[in-house]
């Protein structure tokens, strides 16, 4: 059984800032049935997690662009019009990130983001650049959770013991995956619940 915590990992997308790709076509297509098509049959999920295990964008727009000649438009939309999907912070979870920092307690992230679009969301949320010791990052590991080995990534880059860390994920594969690995973790579901949650972990902030 992992001991007491005293540092938090954090996820990023869905966690500390929104990301929903229905957001911009939705307004694109004008039309919610045509834009969750769009999102299930030309850029599908499994098609963006390349971009997190470091394809780059222009790699992938091509790509997309080669099996869909008949939608080049909307798909690079994906790329030129993307912060259209991140509509800012998530209500309450950087608050939560601030109060911890304040009191101290060491602050880590792993994320699955692309390498562009973290180098510009860090210039757009400058708390990404700020308020972490490290940032692991899958685009530049060529690692995506919920594999084990990029939390051994920061484990080894930061010297951390993972039965001291609680990591916070709003999938649950990833929660799942860090605590096979030995760490406590948070399902994210909104901020109030995880302020409970860190507080019945011991955190003081």
């Amino acid at each position: 059984m992992p001991r007491s915590p005293d540092t938090v990992v954090f996820d990023i997308g869905n966690v500390l800032i929104q990301w929903d790709p229905r957001l911009l076509y939705r307004e694109f297509f004008g039309n919610e049935e045509h834009a969750d098509r769009f999102l299930a049959e030309v850029l599908p999920p499994e098609w963006n997690l390349e971009q997190d295990r470091g394809r780059s964008f222009s790699e992938a727009i091509a790509e997309a662009i080669a099996r869909h000649p008949d939608q080049e438009e909307p798909i690079r939309a994906w790329d030129t019009r993307w912060h259209e999907m991140v509509p800012g912070e998530v209500p309450g979870s950087v608050a939560i990130l601030k109060a911890l920092k304040a009191a101290g307690v060491p602050l880590y992230a792993i994320t699955n983001f692309s390498r562009e679009k973290f180098a510009e969301c860090r210039e757009r949320f400058p708390f990404l650049a700020e308020d972490f010791i490290d940032v692991v990052v899958s685009a530049h590991e060529g690692l995506i959770k919920p594999d084990r080995r990029i939390y051994e990534v920061l484990f080894a880059r930061n010297d951390l013991d993972p039965g001291q860390t609680v990591f916070i994920d709003d999938s649950p594969a990833n929660v799942e995956a860090a605590r096979d690995i030995g760490m406590h973790a948070i399902h994210f579901t909104g901020a109030e619940p995880l302020e409970r949650a860190l507080r019945d972990l011991g955190f003081v902030f």
